[in-house]
């Protein structure tokens, strides 16, 4: 059976608003839960999914400025916090830029919870319950935490997702909340 022309055109076009939605924030509001939806990480996996290197798939690291750095503004590392637990980050030497953006000295913030293992650094962040895209360029976010300790870890990403060249990454902080 043939699907008409414009069919296909109309699940074309709510398949990349689904898949921009992802990549953009889990939410709404434009605030991020630490637990993103499955359906979210399902559309989003279509540029995180692989395990090429950037040899091999033609990628380049977008360059950060010397001196480009990320931090958290709150919390502090130390902090002893309670739920809803907000989040607020900090950036110099480069602009927030919502994802998709393709501007010299800018790029939008990953929040990285609780991870042992940075992602590779040559592809698109992956968006996981651990790996947090602010795609719309938001600089805060409040987060629902299990009580005890967690890390923290801040990494900005390129218009498509891929970190810069160097890693303008923060400090891991460890905050407890109760």
């Amino acid at each position: 059976m043939r699907i008409p022309f414009q069919h296909s055109v109309l699940a074309a076009l709510i398949a990349s608003t689904a898949l921009l939605q992802a990549c953009s924030d889990n939410s709404e509001s434009g605030k991020a839960s630490a637990q993103p939806e499955s359906q979210a990480a399902e559309q989003h996996a279509s540029h995180d999914a692989t395990t090429d290197s950037a040899e091999s798939t033609g990628i380049t690291r977008s360059p950060a400025p010397e001196g480009a750095k990320v931090f958290f503004v709150a919390p502090a590392d130390g902090d002893t916090v309670s739920n809803p637990v907000t989040v607020e980050f900090g950036l110099e030497g480069m602009e927030v830029v919502p994802a998709g953006t393709e501007e010299d000295n800018s790029g939008h913030h990953h929040l990285l919870i609780d991870l042992d293992t940075l992602p590779d650094m040559n592809m698109p962040l992956p968006s996981t319950d651990q790996v947090v895209h602010f795609g719309k360029g938001q600089t805060a976010t409040t987060l629902e935490l299990e009580p005890g300790e967690h890390t923290l870890q801040l990494l900005l990403g390129d218009y498509r997702h891929v970190p810069h060249e160097p890693a303008v990454m923060s400090e891991k902080i460890t905050i407890t909340v109760e």
